[in-house]
């Protein structure tokens, strides 16, 4: 509909994998399976609840009658009511049943958790796929010499490849992130109105340890390992901040590489994919602008900033539980997932398809390589009987003089010329020049790229290897 609102992550970014999970099917499927999961495990725990009655809730698990859910919220202003209501029209024999001695949240906070498990899950999938096509890249150009900078002023050289392995880096440190977010994951559990899991006291006639197995089957059920052992009516709302800050890390990471790409493009050095039909500017038909890495950043700066949402609300809950979390976390969850999967179906979209242009990237090398190769001639020259501290000098006026050229009079650096003419040092130009070969310039730099995709890189891939493979779409 072209005349209401709808959130540009939901039409124009986020995958249909990603927007599935935050679905209200996806949310209220998962209500059901947890009423399940309840009845079960109560009938199992020895309260009066039938295989008809278990059998009933199955059956009727995925058919979701919406309309009679809706058409009830309207009249008592309670979403969990409405579903409960809707489910026992389909299952009369269970209805007596169904959320049996929980609260609200138990629907709610467990389906919460689980949502965001999933989502979870899907990033991880997409970040190691990242991860898998910038290593190759990584590894393709390991060798080639390459410019760096530091305070973005030219300083030794490196290599393509390594400076690819720096952003690979940053997604390593993020998957270490994801993996341990993950791995800490709980359900909220039955726990009640007020954490005090005082119905269940009732209902199990005080029985502690039927109580505690409670937690623990309806955990099990839902491919869970274990439940948080206290909350108040909620569980702790820090969880979301846990979660979104992982989402803020990978945001990070994506906004450098786009950053850095975006300057790489401008020296004409490596650029974004650019597609035969694509349109660079309205109005200069020649431009071929970063948009991708653009967007990348965009979408990178909500990331960052949305994860200040969950803190704000988990530092202002109030004892047990409040209400002002729930409009709040509606948004800010969801959509911080829906931007992390745009930013990484864009960092691998931009990442398959880099143009590199080694040629341009030699000539700015080249351009600065005479100032950076003065200590090796100048050691060269002392071997052949020259003053160190007298052809330092002679270096430093030299450098200083070539400089003025470049950047006063916009000629090519003449710095080698000039020294090969000084007979101080008594080297002729070819002489000079076999000690500015760029490869003798670059450290170990191909060989921390090999050991640090070896090492650190290739265990990742292989623990996720069946999740390889992945196509991504950008859409606009």
């Amino acid at each position: 509909m072209k005349d209401i609102y709808e959130s540009p992550l939901n039409s124009r970014y986020s995958s249909k994998e990603m927007k599935y999970i935050f679905s209200p099917d996806f949310k209220f499927r998962t209500w059901r399976r947890l009423w399940i999961a309840l009845a079960e495990s109560e009938k199992e725990l020895g309260l009066d609840i039938t295989d008809e009655q278990i059998a009933e809730l199955k059956a009727h698990a995925d058919d979701i009658n919406y309309e009679v859910a809706e058409e009830r919220e309207k009249k008592v202003r309670h979403d969990v009511m409405s579903h409960v209501y809707a489910y026992g029209v389909q299952c009369p024999t269970a209805k007596g049943i169904i959320h049996l001695g929980a609260t609200s949240c138990y629907v709610g906070d467990n389906t919460d958790v689980i949502i965001m498990t999933e989502a979870l899950k899907l990033t991880r999938k997409k970040l190691v796929n990242l991860i898998n096509s910038l290593s190759k890249f990584a590894l393709e150009y390991k060798d080639l010499p390459c410019l760096a900078y530091t305070h973005y002023q030219p300083a030794q050289p490196t290599t393509l490849g390594k400076r690819a392995s720096l952003w690979l880096n940053d997604l390593v440190l993020d998957m270490e992130l994801l993996e341990f977010q993950i791995s800490r994951m709980k359900l909220l559990g039955s726990k009640g109105t007020t954490g005090t899991q005082a119905s269940f006291v009732e209902l199990f006639d005080g029985d502690d340890e039927k109580i505690k197995a409670l937690d623990k089957k309806i955990a099990e059920k839902m491919g869970f390992e274990r439940c948080y052992a206290v909350s108040g009516q909620t569980y702790s709302r820090k969880v979301d901040y846990n979660v979104l800050s992982v989402l803020s890390s990978i945001a990070q990471s994506a906004y450098k590489f786009s950053n850095d790409l975006r300057l790489l493009q401008h020296e004409k050095e490596v650029e974004e994919p650019f597609e035969k039909n694509q349109i660079g500017s309205s109005a200069m038909a020649y431009k071929r602008n970063p948009m991708r890495s653009e967007r990348i950043g965009s979408l990178a700066r909500y990331v960052i900033a949305d994860a200040i949402n969950p803190a704000i609300t988990a530092s202002t809950q109030w004892f047990e539980r409040t209400l002002d979390d729930s409009a709040n976390k509606r948004i800010s969850v969801p959509e911080a997932f829906l931007a992390t999967d745009a930013i990484l179906e864009l960092y691998i979209n931009v990442v398959s398809g880099l143009v590199v242009y080694p040629k341009m990237i030699e000539k700015h090398l080249l351009a600065e390589l005479p100032f950076m190769a003065t200590e090796n001639i100048m050691m060269a020259a002392v071997k052949k009987g020259g003053d160190r501290q007298e052809l330092h000098e002679k270096i430093r006026v030299h450098s200083m003089d070539a400089g003025k050229v470049v950047k006063v009079e916009g000629k090519e650096n003449d710095l080698i010329d000039r020294i090969a003419a000084d007979p101080a040092f008594g080297m002729t130009k070819e002489e000079i020049l076999a000690h500015m070969k760029p490869e003798n310039f670059v450290g170990r730099a191909p060989k921390q790229v090999e050991e640090f995709v070896e090492n650190e890189v290739k265990p990742i891939i292989e623990r996720y290897k069946d999740e390889l493979g992945i196509s991504v779409e950008i859409n606009v």
